[in-house]
C-alpha cells in the first residue's frame, strides 16, 4: 500500500554522486564554475556539501586567509555566499537547495526626476 504513496523505500538509501574531486589543495576556480553551472534565471544554489576530506582542505585554504582560530569550526559557515555543510563521509562534494538572487538597483534611478521649484510651484494648482 505505501508504494502507491512513495515509490521509493523510506528511508532513501540511494547514493548521491559527488560533483568534484578535489588533490591535495583546495580549488575555488571548481567551485566557482560549478555553482555557476547550476545557476539559472535569478537562482543559486544555497548549500555546500562537504565530506571530511574537502572540509579538512576548506578549513586550510580559508585558515591561510583568516587564521587558524576564526576556522576552528566551519558552523554557520559560508563560502561564495553557499552555507557549508560538513558531512560524516569521508570524500563529498555536492551543492543543493536554491535560493534567488538579489539584483542590486541603483538607488538614483529610484529617485524622482529634478524639478525647478520656482517653475513647478507655478503650475501647481493648491486647494486650502
Amino acid at each position: 500500500m505505501n508504494d502507491l504513496i512513495h515509490p521509493t523505500p523510506i528511508p532513501d538509501t540511494t547514493p548521491v554522486a559527488s560533483e568534484l574531486t578535489f588533490g591535495e589543495t583546495w580549488d575555488s576556480a571548481a567551485i566557482a564554475e560549478l555553482i555557476r553551472s547550476k545557476s539559472s534565471q535569478g537562482e543559486t544554489p544555497a548549500f555546500l556539501f562537504l565530506g571530511k576530506t574537502e572540509t579538512a582542505l576548506l578549513r586550510e585554504h580559508l585558515a591561510e586567509a583568516f587564521g587558524e582560530e576564526a576556522v576552528a569550526t566551519l558552523k554557520a559557515t559560508y563560502y561564495r555566499g553557499l552555507e557549508v555543510i560538513p558531512l560524516e563521509c569521508e570524500s563529498f562534494v555536492f551543492t543543493g537547495g536554491r535560493k534567488t538572487r538579489r539584483i542590486l538597483q541603483d538607488p538614483i534611478s529610484h529617485r524622482p526626476a529634478w524639478q525647478d521649484r520656482e517653475i513647478s510651484g507655478l503650475w501647481q494648482m493648491r486647494i486650502d
